[in-house]
């Protein structure tokens, strides 16, 4: 990545050289002077986020969480340490940025629910497939966002979930969602359904309830989805797409224990790597395509 962004600024050079051969003097001391003030907030920042600086659980590791097992097409192999599936591509991204080899990257296991809970943490950022809610926000810390999300409902080839057509068709099924998730506040908050969902401890057993008809569908996040439909239950289908709160994306982000240092200097690398397109070519290389699969409204 830094030696994409040398010969990006090597490409750049003899057009600044030939701009600045051509601009005019009389305006160079008031228009070229540096502002001291923003040079010296640019200089603390950069020395704020200087690998040695960086405010670590344990100097000289990045320790980062997500939950056991780790669902594709999120991680493979239930093996974060791979650096193969989108978030642990993404996490091992940030680390490069922040100054980290693949070696001084430490992996620990952090449920669902407990990363967001309240309290100190044992991991300096989680990444695990949480959406950024303002509830969340007050007892956690997030980055900026690295992914944007859709929920996307899950149901078995010919019955009567794969009929739905709208969100109001899905009001009167048996619907389910893995607790603690903004699918399942989705179902509760947007769907609405005449019966109260059906609440799993995690997808596994949304999952097996779709198989077992204890459930017409469940519902993930549209990436989870295809690889559901596409790998894990041959015999379903994606009915549709839609988003949890209207006019607005849902958007994943990295957790961090609530006033972190930390936070700022990955958003910095998230930036970084939004700016050179090394985020949009993992997206592409380890998450589905959306492309053909309906709006639900």
């Amino acid at each position: 990545m830094r030696v994409r962004r040398a010969l990006a600024a090597a490409a750049v050079l003899p057009f600044a050289l030939a701009v600045a051969a051509c601009a005019p003097e009389e305006g160079d001391d008031s228009s070229t002077a540096s502002d001291p003030a923003a040079s010296t907030s640019a200089s603390e920042s950069a020395d704020a986020c200087a690998t040695d600086s960086l405010p670590l659980r344990t100097a000289g590791q990045l320790t980062v969480g997500t939950d056991s097992p780790a669902y594709e097409p999120w991680f493979v192999d239930n093996d974060p340490a791979n650096g193969k599936g989108f978030e642990s591509a993404v996490a091992y991204a940030v680390a490069e940025q922040l100054g980290f080899s693949a070696d001084q990257v430490t992996w620990v296991k952090v449920p669902f629910n407990k990363s967001y809970a309240p309290g100190p943490k044992d991991f300096d950022f989680d990444i695990n497939q949480i959406s950024i809610t303002p509830e969340r926000a007050e007892v956690v810390d997030f980055s900026d966002g690295y992914y944007s999300a859709a929920q996307a409902v899950i149901a078995l080839k010919g019955t009567k979930g794969a009929e739905a057509a709208s969100l109001d068709d899905l009001t009167g099924l048996r619907l389910g969602a893995q607790t603690g998730t903004t699918s399942l506040t989705a179902i509760r908050d947007i769907i609405q359904p005449e019966t109260d969902p059906v609440v799993f401890e995690d997808t596994n057993g949304a999952k097996q309830a779709l198989q077992n008809d204890q459930v017409d569908a469940i519902l993930a996040d549209l990436p989870t989805a295809f690889y559901i439909s596409a790998v894990e239950i041959p015999k379903s289908t994606i009915v549709g797409q839609f988003q949890p709160e209207t006019g607005e994306q849902e958007e994943f982000g990295m957790l961090f224990e609530k006033g972190s240092g930390l936070v700022d200097c990955v958003n910095q690398a998230l930036a970084a790597l939004r700016e050179d397109g090394s985020l949009d070519a993992i997206e592409q290389e380890w998450l589905s395509d959306t492309v053909g699969v309906p709006e639900l409204q």
